[in-house]
Formats: C-alpha cells, sequence, structure tokens
C-alpha cells in the first residue's frame, strides 16, 4: 500500500494507522542529495534532498515494514555517540506546522526530519520476523485490490514466459498463524543439467490491514543464477498482472519493480 502524507489529516491518518509506530525498528535511513545543471553558469545546482526511513514494526500480530520517503528535506539530522542507538522507536511525533512537516522519530530527537512532503509505502506479513530472516532474502508483493492467484494460473504464467515448473504442496504446519491460502515449492523444469534446481518457497495469503492478498517468494539457494531467473520470472508474472508494493530483504519496499 502507499500513502501520501501532506496534510494534518494525512499526518492523523499516518499516527492512527501505525500507532506511531510503537516499539517498532529503524533499519535504514538514506539521504541523497539530488543535483540539475544550471544551463547559464554551467554548474550544478541543488535541486533538493530527499531522506527515506525504514521501519520495521508489529502491529495486532502482524509484521509491517514501512518506508517513508520524505521529499523537499531542509532540516535533517541523525546523531549516534557513545554506543547510543537511535533504531529502536518508542513512539514517533510528527506534527504539521506552516506547510512542513516535522518528524522526531525518538524522543530526544536524535533523527528528525523537516520536509514538504513524505509518501509512506509498506507491506504486511502475517508471519514473524524471524520467520522473514531465516535463509536467503525473500521477496514480498502486496496486492492493492483482488484475490490471489491460484497455483494453477501461476504455473501456466510461467510456462507462457519459457520458464516451466512443478508445483510440490506443502500440508499447513500445526501451530503456524496467519491467514494462508496455499504455501508449497515452486520447482523449475528448466536447465535440468545446468547444476542444482532452482526452487523457490510460495506463500500465499488473503488480505491483511484491509489490502490485497500477498505472496511470499524465498528462494531455495541465497545465490545461483537459475534461482534469480526464476525468481524474476515469478515477480514478473505477478507485477505485470498486479498493481501493489514489494518488499525485498529488509529495506527494498517500492511501489515499483
Amino acid at each position: 500500500m502507499t500513502h501520501s502524507i501532506k496534510t494534518a489529516d494525512d499526518v492523523r491518518w499516518l499516527l492512527t494507522h501505525t500507532q506511531g509506530f510503537r516499539g517498532g525498528r529503524v533499519m535504514d535511513v538514506h539521504l541523497a542529495k539530488r543535483w540539475m545543471l544550471d544551463e547559464e553558469s554551467g554548474r550544478d545546482v541543488s535541486a533538493g534532498r530527499v531522506v527515506t526511513v525504514t521501519v520495521q514494526y508489529h502491529l495486532q500480530g502482524v509484521l509491517r515494514i514501512a518506508k517513508l520517503t520524505l521529499q523537499g528535506v531542509s532540516d535533517f539530522s541523525i546523531f549516534e555517540q557513545d554506543g547510543g542507538d537511535c533504531a529502536a522507536l518508542g513512539m514517533i511525533q510528527v506534527e504539521l506546522h506552516e506547510g512542513l512537516l516535522r518528524f522526531w522519530f525518538d524522543p530526544q530527537g536524535n533523527l528528525y526530519v523537516v520536509c514538504e512532503e513524505a509518501l509512506l509505502e509498506e507491506v504486511s506479513v502475517p508471519h514473524s520476523d524471524g520467520d522473514i530472516h531465516q535463509g536467503a532474502a525473500p521477496w514480498i508483493f502486496q496486492a492493492d485490490s483482488g484475490d490471489p492467484p491460484t497455483v494453477d494460473w501461476l504455473l501456466t504464467q510461467l510456462d507462457q514466459v519459457g520458464v516451466p515448473c512443478i508445483w510440490k504442496s506443502t500440508p499447513r504446519r500445526a501451530g503456524h498463524h496467519g491467514p494462508l491460502c496455499w504455501e508449497g515449492e515452486l520447482v523449475s523444469t528448466a536447465d535440468v543439467n545446468a547444476g542444482p534446481t532452482a526452487a523457490l518457497t510460495v506463500r500465499a495469503y488473503e488480505p491483511i490491514d484491509g489490502a490485497g492478498f500477498g505472496i511470499r517468494l524465498q528462494p531455495r539457494l541465497a545465490t545461483g543464477r537459475l534461482s534469480g531467473r526464476l525468481l524474476r520470472a515469478v515477480t514478473e508474472v505477478v507485477t505485470q498482472r498486479y498493481a501493489g508494493t514489494c518488499l525485498t530483504g529488509e529495506r527494498g519496499v517500492s511501489s515499483e519493480w
């Protein structure tokens, strides 16, 4: 899901939806300075700054990973000293003053941003963060709307793009929580003589947080040309059919792929 934050109503929505990221953790912070060529002087001039902050937090048994893209940044500070860590969040504070958004990501203001507007991109995962961090980095997609595709649809689409696979269904695990629709392993039948077989663990789950369905992919192997090809093929057929938000690993939240 994506949501633009510009007005006081948007700020109220953000704090209500995220509960101020209470108990969350900052996973990544980036500052990007943009430049443009001034044709008259022939020099590069500043075209603004953009700060992105990725936050992981839990709410009502759901793991959420959110990326805030803060645009038109006029003030930014991040301060850590003597072993201090501003990654742990109690609850962020946000205010709108004279057309500018002010974000305090911790009570001491060690991570502080003033900007013109913000964009929230977020995926929700009905699994624990420990489940996410096992093995190779997962790719997670949350559709904006619609029902989860079927396994047959996925197999047909992969066959059409030249990456035929077979499906091995996984029995529902005892004690596993979350609105799973189906779970199993995609195994590529292409290039069978090129080394280890490419395979992906695939989970499809029903809408959570009021948004569309989700799909989680995780390669059996952390590296490998065949695994990469299979992962790219699945992500392409899914994102070409459905609009939504992607998560790669812990940080790569994006509405584009």
